[in-house]
Parts: C-alpha cells; structure tokens; sequence
C-alpha cells in the first residue's frame, strides 16, 4: 500500500450497508473515502453520522479508492461490481454475489485475472459458535439447519434461499468436505411472491445427510446448526453466538454401569461477526493474502442455492446438480 491506510468507499449504505460503515469507521487501518447511495438523502445521512463525505454516483469515487464494500441490492451486484473490478479495487460484496451462476463466474474471474481479492459477505463464518462448533468436528454424519426470521421487506428482491439458507449451506458444505449427489427440496410463497419458506435436503458422495429449513415469516428469530457425530453431538446457536456440545465422558460410567454424558456450554457475548469478517478483508488486502473464499468456495454454495430454487420452481422433488 501507498500510504498507511487502506482506503475504502462503500457502496449500497440501506439496512446492511451502513454497519459497514460503522465497522470500516472504527477500523484503526482503513480511511473511509465516502459512502455512496443512489438515495442523495441517505447517502448524507450516513455520511453525517459517521463524518464521511457522500456520494449519489460511485464513479466519483471509486478512482481514489483501494477497496470497496458494496451493498447494493442483488439486482445491481454484476453491473456495479464488475466497473470496481475493471478499475483494480478490491471488493468485498454482500450475498448473494449474484442472481446466476455464469455471472458469478465472469466476476470471479475477473478477480483472478488481477490478482483482486473477491470476498463475498457470508458472515456466519466469523461467528465465533460456528468457528468454535468447526473445531470439535469428528466424521460427522447428520447436519441440520434451522434459520426463521420475522418478516421485513428487507432481503424481498430475491428469494428466501439466497437470502437466509444460503448462509447455512456455506457452512454445511464446508463440513461436509464432498460433493453433493442428490438434492430433494420443497418451498412456498407467503407474503412476497417469491419463495418464503423453504427445506431442503442433501446428500453427499461421502454419505452425510444435512436437512435446512429456512423462514423468513417466523414469528421468532432462531439461527441454528446441529451437528450429530458418533462421539457427541454438537450445537451452534448463531443468534446468541452460544455453541453446545453434549459427549461421553471418556467411557466412564455411572453406580448402574450407565455411560455418563459430558456437557459442555461455550458463549461469546462480546463478539462481533461483521466486524471480524471486515478485519479479514482489510488483512487480506494489505497483507496479500488468499481470501477466505479461496478456502471455502462459495461458487459452490451458490450453485447448490440455485439447485434448490430450480427444484422448487418446478417443483419436481429431486435434483442431481451439475458442476
């Protein structure tokens, strides 16, 4: 880098954009360059609150800048993020990276082809209960997912597979480590005219099962993962930022010769998801260092998001994906 600081714009400050904002602002090693909304009002709204200067068109900005944070509805994803590529910033770009795999593709190897880092904001794998659930891993053989929100209008511009389940299937397929075989899913619209609710079964080549349900018309919040594996079974509560772990303990047994069960209960209140996943983009850039996605491949997770929606639109019941 030029100077000491990574120089940042982002793009898109509605519902999710702004807590980048915040979280670039408290950054001791990035200089927010501007916020940029197509919204003049909100653009100086957040750009007053966090004493920034505001933008209504990006390519004011995006020429001084080393990165960007880009939180534009999904619909506006491919356009605005390829003029940051072609311009040679960095990105760290909100889910789903698109609508569409080909896309997706071209944007992934645009950053390849230039040596950018292309992150994509799936922040559940900064979540200290998933990290933490990752750890004890031990050849698992069921996984289960639950993700039920209450409704708001946020997220509406694409179904409720690419705006919740898809943080549990990122997740899921990296525990799982193999390819999927076979996909059986089953969905419905509620309130918005796309697909609300959704459950989705997977398969792998490697003989685990995982089952996700996700909701956006719940009248509660629940994030959860569960993974059962033959020593215990494993719990990460992604709401509270809470992991559980129930095990044997060590073979001992009890006075009627009964195996006893260890339990296990780790919290992380002070976490902050976001603020981590912003941290690694800024060391990924300054130091050079491989994204995340490099690891976890969320074209992968992707491509299963958009398995599940196909399978639901025609409602078929089965699908065999193809890479």
């Amino acid at each position: 880098m030029k100077e000491d600081k990574l120089k940042i714009c982002v793009i898109g400050v509605g519902h999710l954009g702004q807590f980048h904002v915040q979280k670039y602002k408290a950054h001791p090693d990035v200089e927010i360059l501007g916020v940029v909304d197509t919204n003049c009002d909100r653009a100086v709204e957040i750009g007053n609150r966090y004493g920034v200067r505001a933008y209504s068109d990006y390519k004011e900005v995006l020429p001084m800048a080393d990165a960007v944070s880009l939180a534009v509805p999904t619909e506006s994803h491919f356009a605005v993020a390829k003029d940051i590529l072609s311009e040679g910033k960095h990105l760290l770009i909100e889910k789903p990276i698109t609508y569409q795999m080909g896309p997706a593709d071209t944007l992934i190897k645009m950053a390849e082809d230039r040596g950018l880092i292309l992150q994509v904001g799936l922040v559940e794998r900064f979540n200290p209960a998933v990290v933490k659930m990752e750890s004890m891993l031990n050849k698992p053989l069921f996984i289960e997912s639950h993700r039920m929100n209450n409704f708001t209008t946020r997220g509406t511009d694409v179904d409720v597979v690419l705006d919740l389940m898809i943080h549990d299937l990122d997740i899921i397929l990296h525990i799982a480590g193999s390819d999927v075989k076979d996909i059986h899913a089953v969905g419905m619209s509620v309130v918005t005219g796309k697909t609300d609710v959704a459950n989705a079964r997977l398969v792998f080549e490697n003989g685990i099962t995982a089952n996700l349900t996700a909701s956006r018309v719940s009248d509660r919040v629940t994030r959860k993962i569960r993974v059962f594996q033959p020593n215990g079974y494993l719990l990460a509560d992604c709401h509270k930022r809470e992991f559980y772990m129930t095990r044997m303990d060590n073979g001992k047994r009890d006075a009627s010769g009964v195996l006893n069960l260890q339990s296990l209960k780790e919290v992380f209140p002070n976490s902050d998801p976001l603020a981590d996943q912003i941290d690694y983009f800024v060391r990924s850039v300054i130091n050079g260092a491989k994204p995340v996605m490099r690891e976890r491949d969320e074209r992968k997770a992707l491509n299963i998001a958009l398995s599940i929606i196909d399978i639901i639109k025609k409602d078929c019941g089965e699908f065999h994906p193809q890479t």
